[in-house]
């Protein structure tokens, strides 16, 4: 089991708390540092959010090993030919280290503030299909062309191309359910599902592998990002959570890893414990690893 870092990066991570999580991560032999990429707390608290590209960016020139992502990063915020371009500077700071969870966006409020579109789930959905096939094809293919509802491409020939080979991991998400899958199956080279049971998780990945099926590819890694509670119990949080000391947390990830879960985002909600962080580094992750 891999085991990865995830912030929320809009309850106001300062610059010095990104650098100190990252380096702390890195150290402590996580597999990557995901982070949200919203611009605003989402629960009407105080708090704020730094640019999620300018910060991996950021991060790529201060880390060398720990992989860096957003979970994720949604269709209405960015033009897909921006968001391939920002995502393939990152990853030529990084040196092939970056990984793109891109989502069709949810939080209405978000968008209505800045000014983001914000239309039926239908028309977000068919946002986010068309973004997915002109990042793919941006970091893949030499000149093409896009005719879609959104976007329209003329003999785009996007240079450099990423360092990674064949590109950077495209991560789709959510429930597993019939259009996601496929359009999962089509594009993604990971499928990352949020706060699911044990149960569920079985579930979805089998949902996930038949699409891969259909599309007559293997089935894509399935990941899950959940939240977590040292020697926390079980009653106290959602069921979804990984909680308990650190053996019991251990037990939940193998549980997870035997039911197909390739790699778990522990979501840390307090971003200033640098401790709990460390723990992980030092007693879980040796223990799944």
């Amino acid at each position: 089991m891999r085991v990865c870092l995830m912030i929320e990066g809009q309850e106001g991570v300062t610059w010095d708390q990104w650098r100190a999580l990252a380096t702390t991560a890195e150290d402590a032999g996580f597999d990557a540092l995901f982070r949200s990429d919203h611009y605003m707390p989402l629960d009407g608290g105080a708090g704020g959010s730094l640019d999620a590209w300018a910060t991996i960016t950021a991060l790529a020139a201060i880390t060398s090993t720990i992989r860096l992502g957003t979970l994720v990063s949604p269709a209405t915020f960015r033009h897909p030919s921006t968001l391939a371009r920002e995502v393939v500077t990152a990853d030529h700071v990084s040196n092939g280290r970056v990984e793109l969870g891109l989502g069709a966006g949810w939080h209405e409020g978000e968008h209505a503030a800045f000014g983001f579109p914000y239309d039926t789930v239908k028309d977000r959905f068919d946002r986010l299909t068309e973004q997915m096939e002109i990042v793919h094809r941006s970091w893949t293919e030499g000149p093409f062309d896009f005719d879609g509802r959104f976007y329209r491409l003329q003999q785009a020939d996007p240079q450099p191309k990423p360092v990674q080979d064949p590109h950077p991991p495209l991560i789709a998400g959510g429930g597993a359910r019939p259009r996601g899958a496929a359009l999962a199956a089509r594009w993604a080279d990971e499928y990352n599902t949020v706060y699911a049971t044990l149960d569920e998780c079985k579930r979805r990945r089998e949902r996930i592998a038949a699409a891969c099926a259909e599309a007559g590819r293997e089935p894509i890694p399935f990941s899950l990002m959940t939240g977590f509670a040292i020697d926390g119990e079980p009653a106290d949080h959602d069921p979804a959570w990984i909680v308990g000391g650190v053996d019991e947390m251990a037990e939940q990830l193998r549980a997870l890893e035997d039911a197909g879960v390739e790699r778990i985002m522990l979501q840390h909600l307090r971003h200033h414990d640098l401790e709990a962080v460390e723990l992980i580094g030092r007693e879980l992750i040796p223990a799944v690893s």
